[in-house]
């Protein structure tokens, strides 16, 4: 089997770099014997990953691997960031960090350099903290058509739903005080959201430990219904050294 990963630049993170969650998802969307919408994937980012480049991948005993990180599939239960209705989301929105100060303004996800239909422009603000503790924060997210699946139906592509279950979960932590960039990222996507529709994100914070801060994220429909969730591993850099 010959497989290869591509990030094109319009999935960046940092400016020169792809956006982790867009490229965790992507991997995961390869390993074998997976669907959209079944089974849990690990994705451990080595370092960053190159944007317009092909990049080999292999395929050993158990997952995925290349250059920039490793996927394999796992089989346990993912920690539920609590959930916040839509309608609070956006009302937090209003205190998004990141319009005072973003280390990554280029970002797919969160980038508030981006524009509508291009950036996905996930804005997570301060909400309650869980009942554990945890810091919390929470968005809406309207996918644009420009996100839809390969298929061209309503569905969104797997990496774009990694992608915006990712820095949901960083701006639970301190992003201006502790930039960070995801280490490792593990998901599951229960069912694909689709164009159109307005989700409720949500971001938790669960610990820190030295460079790592560990957090969790969850997408939530108007019902309440639980879509897709995520872990994170975090690593606290300097955004200088990503350009």
């Amino acid at each position: 089997m010959t497989l290869s990963l591509t990030v094109p630049a319009r999935f960046c993170g940092p400016p020169r770099s792809g956006n982790g969650g867009w490229t965790a998802g992507a991997l995961a969307a390869l390993v074998p014997g997976r669907t959209v919408a079944a089974g849990t994937v690990e994705v451990t980012l080595r370092r960053p990953p190159p944007l317009d480049t092909e990049i080999p991948v292999t395929v050993p005993s158990d997952g995925l691997a290349c250059e920039v990180a490793e996927a394999r599939a796992v089989d346990r239960e993912l920690w539920l960031a609590a959930a916040e209705t839509p309608d609070r989301a956006a009302a937090a929105e209003a205190s998004y960090a990141g319009l005072r100060h973003h280390p990554f303004p280029t970002c797919f996800s969160c980038g508030t350099g981006r524009g509508p239909g291009d950036g996905l422009r996930i804005f997570p603000g301060r909400v309650a903290d869980s009942p554990a503790g945890g810091r919390r924060v929470a968005a809406t997210w309207v996918p644009h058509a420009s996100v839809a699946g390969p298929a061209g139906g309503a569905e969104v592509a797997e990496p774009v739903t990694w992608a915006a279950l990712d820095c949901v979960g960083a701006w639970s932590d301190d992003l201006e005080e502790r930039p960070v960039v995801l280490g490792r990222m593990t998901a599951r996507v229960d069912s694909p959201p689709v164009g159109g529709a307005r989700y409720g994100l949500v971001g938790e914070r669960r610990a820190v430990q030295g460079r790592k801060t560990l957090t969790a994220s969850a997408m939530y429909d108007e019902s309440g219904r639980v879509l897709a969730c995520a872990e994170h591993v975090w690593i606290t850099v300097d955004p200088a050294a990503f350009g």
